[in-house]
């Protein structure tokens, strides 16, 4: 019997529909609220690492995922400048274990998309256009006031609320959780690009104009490119406007860059800009009968390319342990946080480390941190 047999998962994210599918399959009754209209997903790429995969195995989705990105187990580095040339190619650590790769690029859309269909196929509902606007908790039920696109207000009850809601999380303010996401200084252009022939496996570049300039293969035919400077304000960038600024600040970096600059200059469809940010709820991450997780209770610079993967395995570990405790009680709680907030805190503590030294221009120990995180994640969480 599970700890509860009633769920509400506020967010309809990796973490949020991860979570109800697998409380779904295990006959819990569960219900996602997203406040969007429909699924929302930046339309850019997304890097999953081994540990995503083993997550996403879990989910029931692993296949699908496989068919529909790009996967390789190398990584390559280039030294700044129009000649580019390979500085070093490392093999890289496949932390999901050997029957995953060790990275596999994806469209982001896409992966909701699966998540969405898996969450629904196993059961649960969910409601896009439903807006929390409240909620109040007894010793046996939590209650949600949501609001739709029309403002009619509803009210629902469930055991649990799952607060899966993300950076800027609701159900984190209204539980009195007064932690926020704080911009670390650097800003990051995503554009999803065609992918260029031989461009098979990630390459970075650190130093030149820009902190890291990357790109992530994500098809056949498709990646997505990446370049890392100060943060700006640059709210309300149209496509075109974003992919001519892309391309001006992908001027200074050869090989693969030059064919993903000439794109840029005829203009891609989606190029977005986002700040970078860290924030890190303490422990517990629940109060009462609501919990958060995935960006709602954590996040960190891209540094490590873990963001994904741990939102996964927070979703994997909190349906985990409410189907195999009887009651909610402070001993499943003990067993969530134990399992999860210190491989969390690592990585966002990690993350931020690179991330500090890259903003610093110092060359601190990046291949030992990567090591650490590396060993820490290919455990199972």
């Amino acid at each position: 019997m599970s700890a509860v047999q009633d769920v509400g998962i506020v967010g309809a994210g990796a973490s949020g529909l991860a979570a109800a599918a697998l409380l779904a399959e295990a006959g819990v009754a569960v219900v996602v609220y997203e406040a969007t209209p429909d699924l929302a997903a930046l339309g850019s790429g997304i890097t999953l690492q081994g540990n995503a995969l083993r997550a996403l195995d879990r989910v029931g989705v692993w296949e699908q995922v496989k068919e529909r990105s790009f996967a390789f187990d190398v990584t390559g580095i280039r030294a700044p400048g129009r000649e580019a040339p390979l500085v070093a190619e490392m093999r890289d650590n496949r932390m999901g274990g050997p029957a995953y790769p060790a990275t596999a690029g994806m469209y982001r859309p896409d992966l909701a998309e699966i998540l969405l269909g898996r969450a629904r196929a196993a059961g649960a509902t969910v409601r896009f256009g439903a807006r929390v606007t409240g909620l109040t908790q007894a010793d046996d039920r939590v209650t949600l006031t949501l609001a739709d696109a029309a403002g009619a207000s509803t009210t629902v009850t469930h055991d649990l609320v799952v607060g899966a809601d993300g950076l800027n999380s609701t159900v984190r303010e209204l539980i009195g959780i007064e932690t926020r996401p704080e911009p670390n200084g650097m800003g990051i252009f995503r554009a999803f690009v065609r992918r260029p022939a031989g461009a098979d496996h990630t390459e970075l570049v650190f130093g030149g104009p820009s902190y890291i300039a990357g790109f992530c293969p994500t098809g056949e035919d498709t990646m997505y490119a990446y370049l890392v400077e100060d943060k700006q304000d640059r709210q309300g960038l149209t496509a075109a406007e974003g992919s001519r600024i892309m391309a001006e600040k992908a001027r200074p970096y050869g090989a693969h860059w030059d064919d993903v600059r000439a794109q840029l200059e005829q203009g891609v469809e989606h190029v977005h800009y986002t700040w970078f940010t860290s924030h890190l709820v303490a422990e517990p991450w629940h109060r009462g009968r609501a919990v958060v997780i995935g960006d709602a209770a954590h996040s960190c610079p891209p540094t490590v390319a873990q963001g994904a993967a741990q939102a996964l395995e927070d979703a994997v570990v909190l349906a985990d342990v409410l189907t195999t405790h009887d009651t909610l009680t402070d001993a499943l709680w003990t067993e969530f946080h134990a399992r999860r907030v210190p491989r969390a805190s690592a990585v966002v503590e990690v993350s931020n480390q690179i991330a500090s030294w890259l903003l610093a221009h110092e060359r601190g120990d990046v291949e030992g941190l990567h090591r650490v995180i590396s060993d820490l994640v290919s455990q199972e969480p």
